[in-house]
């Protein structure tokens, strides 16, 4: 087996396949080993908080992260020296730093960073909010998840699709909030000033009435703000109900765009359909 052909079978075992042609099936186990190893990894730094166990299973779980850590690691190192064989990554310098520039390179680094941070600088040195955001960076270890699953696929390229009507919609939301948060403010600042002393700190009780969570800590107490608190509420529903919408619109497209075991392009990211696999001839597929 030639080099070529070396990097082309270990990028095709990393990489996740949607069709079934490809000859991904061979390499399920890989992709089932590195999946369960991702959630138990998660599971593992939640358990983590847990003081009694720690206390009592702070080696295992040190030896687990290592092991991790070193499969993340040399996964990886896999993926930059093979994804020259994807014609995205194509060019030996180039093609590498686009690949580690994408967001599924990022996620790679963001995976293993925090552990070799934490080893070159032992806890007692670093300040504690660095060391809670290491820690908390180990949970992008979730988002790995969207290579070894279809449905994590396809809901990447729905969000991709739909992210200029997603934009408009959480612009919206923005629009809203701070219209909310200074109608209250001015309406109940004279009645309640500790507690809608500005209209940054009435935003908090906006987020809470727009989602129409209603935490309690912060309500308005005047007529007029109880009506437009009820108001707002009402609109909340309605504005929040925008992005689900768009977003079941969008599943629901690409859902019939790419119909079960149609698979999809690795190169281009388009479906496999029949319009886009050769065409066979009348007698059976046999050229002339």
């Amino acid at each position: 087996m030639t080099g070529s052909e070396l990097r082309q079978r270990v990028w095709e075992l990393l990489e996740f396949s949607e069709d079934p042609q490809s000859g991904g099936a061979d390499w399920d186990w890989v992709d089932l080993f590195l999946l369960v190893l991702i959630l138990l990894n998660v599971l593992a730094v939640i358990l983590e908080t847990v003081n009694s166990l720690q206390l009592r299973f702070g080696l295992a779980f040190w030896i687990f992260e290592v092991f991790t850590v070193s499969v993340f690691t040399i996964e990886y190192a896999a993926r930059i020296w093979s994804c020259t064989a994807d014609t995205r990554y194509r060019q030996p310098i180039l093609g590498r730093l686009r690949y580690v520039s994408s967001f599924g390179g990022v996620v790679d680094f963001i995976a293993i960073f925090p552990f070799y941070v934490t080893l070159a600088f032992p806890a007692a040195t670093l300040d504690l909010r660095i060391l809670r955001v290491l820690r908390l960076l180990r949970f992008a270890r979730v988002l790995k998840l969207g290579r070894y699953s279809d449905s994590f696929g396809r809901m990447q390229r729905v969000i991709g699709a739909r992210r200029g009507d997603l934009g408009v919609a959480l612009a919206a939301v923005g629009v809203v909030l701070i219209l909310a948060s200074s109608a209250i403010y001015f309406v109940e600042v004279d009645t309640q000033p500790d507690v809608f002393s500005s209209i940054p700190a009435a935003m908090w009780w906006g987020i809470s009435a727009l989602t129409t969570v209603g935490y309690g800590d912060i309500a308005p107490v005047t007529p007029l703000g109880k009506f437009l608190g009820g108001i707002i509420q009402l609109l909340g529903i309605a504005i929040f109900a925008l992005p689900a919408g768009i977003i079941a619109a969008g599943y629901e497209e690409e859902s019939r765009r790419v119909p079960a075991g149609a698979g999809i392009c690795k190169t281009c990211g388009r479906p496999l359909t029949a319009d886009s696999r050769p065409e066979q001839s009348s007698d059976g597929g046999q050229g002339d």
